[in-house]
């Protein structure tokens, strides 16, 4: 007679015990649970989990490799060590697999969520946000969030059998609410859903996986402080000037203390690299305390918790909230970033205006489109064009179609 070997419940450990490189998905991880499936049904990869094969997906597609010459907030001809929008997701995507390893979750949904954040970013960063948003606002207006999701559903078009790049239910999921739970359901993110809640619902009330949550933490991890280094790098902001700012200030004053005499670039770098380790610190401890509290048996768990479970501490919240005044005020808005920035708005602006006076003006395959579209259609569809574009495709755009193009330099 055989005997049942019984083993022992998994002890509750939310990552604490890892050794360094040590991987150990839990049973709140989004792989622990079957895929939800995707939009066209296919059949599964011999070689990667549904997860990898998005983010393997996310990495061909056109719209990722048009990220290399999209503005994160320099513009690329300033200075090839500035980041752009392909150099941060990048950013992202480590730090977001870094976390969810910690939190023994699904580094491969965490990274393809963080790479494909961005997808939809129009050229010359917020400030081309800014300038297609009033441009569409007859039309229903353009977020950028809501674009990514656009892309990877219907404007990427290589595949045979389908549009977009039918992706799982569950990055899906991360794309639409990494930001928290969509409340609106009259928000550009719902409606551009509308049709995948159709086929199987996102629970958009409520909160996504805790990959996605770590991918949202990981870009205000990697923006802050890619945007401290850039803003030092640029002369915008000085040592001094972080002295008094929380968070930076501290971390700015320890290096000056022990650097004096080294070249800038590492001293600066010591300062961001710093700053990553400390809020990504922070991110792990509170998280792991959220999770103890909660004690999740499944992914689902942590979408019904009715409160963020992956989570920077009060603490540090409170004083990344001053990190963002200042760099919003010394950075983001200094008359020397703003300068250009106006100058890409007009670009933008001029760009639709002239693709919606004259149809003509784009690409054939983007006019054949255009056939039998009433006029919120074709704005949306010349919004699509103008949104795709990179920063030098849209100036080379406007020096072919306008007689003075502004200079950004």
């Amino acid at each position: 007679m055989a005997v049942e070997v019984k083993t022992a419940p998994e002890p509750l450990n939310y990552g604490q015990s890892l050794q360094p490189g040590e991987r150990a998905p839990a049973c709140y991880a989004a792989s622990a649970i079957a895929s939800r499936g995707r939009f066209f049904r296919e059949s599964e990869c011999p070689t990667r989990s549904p997860f990898q094969r998005d983010r393997d997906r996310i990495l061909h597609a056109s719209a990722f490799r048009r990220l290399t010459y999209k503005t994160q907030v320099f513009l690329p001809h300033e200075g090839d060590h500035f980041r752009t929008r392909l150099t941060h997701s990048l950013e992202v995507a480590q730090i977001a697999r870094t976390v969810a390893r910690q939190l023994r979750l699904d580094e491969d949904l965490g990274e393809t969520i963080a790479l494909a954040h961005d997808l939809g970013h129009s050229p010359f960063g917020h400030a081309g946000e800014r300038a297609l948003d009033e441009a569409m606002k007859a039309f229903g207006g353009f977020d950028h969030n809501a674009q990514s999701i656009r892309v990877v559903t219907r404007l990427e078009r290589k595949y045979l059998a389908f549009d977009g790049l039918n992706l799982t239910w569950e990055t899906l999921e991360g794309l639409a609410k990494h930001n928290g739970p969509v409340l609106n359901k009259n928000s550009a993110v719902a409606k551009v859903l509308r049709h995948i809640e159709a086929w199987s619902a996102l629970d958009l009330s409520q909160w996504p996986s805790a990959e996605a949550q770590v991918a949202s933490l990981a870009d205000d991890v990697a923006y802050l402080s890619h945007d401290v280094d850039d803003g030092l790098r640029a002369g915008l902001i000085s040592f001094d000037m972080l002295f008094d700012v929380p968070l930076a200030g501290p971390i700015a004053k320890e290096v000056s203390a022990i650097a004096s005499g080294a070249e800038p670039g590492r001293a600066i770098y010591e300062v961001t690299r710093r700053m990553i380790t400390a809020m990504v610190s922070d991110i792990v401890q509170e998280s792991r305390r959220r999770l103890s509290a909660l004690a999740p048996s499944d992914a689902d768990d942590i979408r019904h918790a009715g409160r963020a479970t992956v989570s920077f501490s009060d603490g540090l919240s409170a004083d990344l909230l001053q990190l963002k005044r200042f760099l919003f005020k010394a950075v983001y808005h200094n008359r020397r970033v703003l300068d250009v920035m106006e100058k890409a708005e007009q670009v933008v602006r001029d760009l639709f205006a002239k693709y919606q006076a004259d149809p003509a003006t784009l690409p054939a395959g983007w006019r054949d489109a255009l056939q039998g579209l009433d006029e919120r259609h074709r704005a949306r569809l010349a919004c699509d064009f103008l949104a795709g574009q990179t920063d030098r495709y849209a100036l080379s755009e406007h020096r072919r179609l306008f007689d003075v193009t502004p200079e950004l330099g």
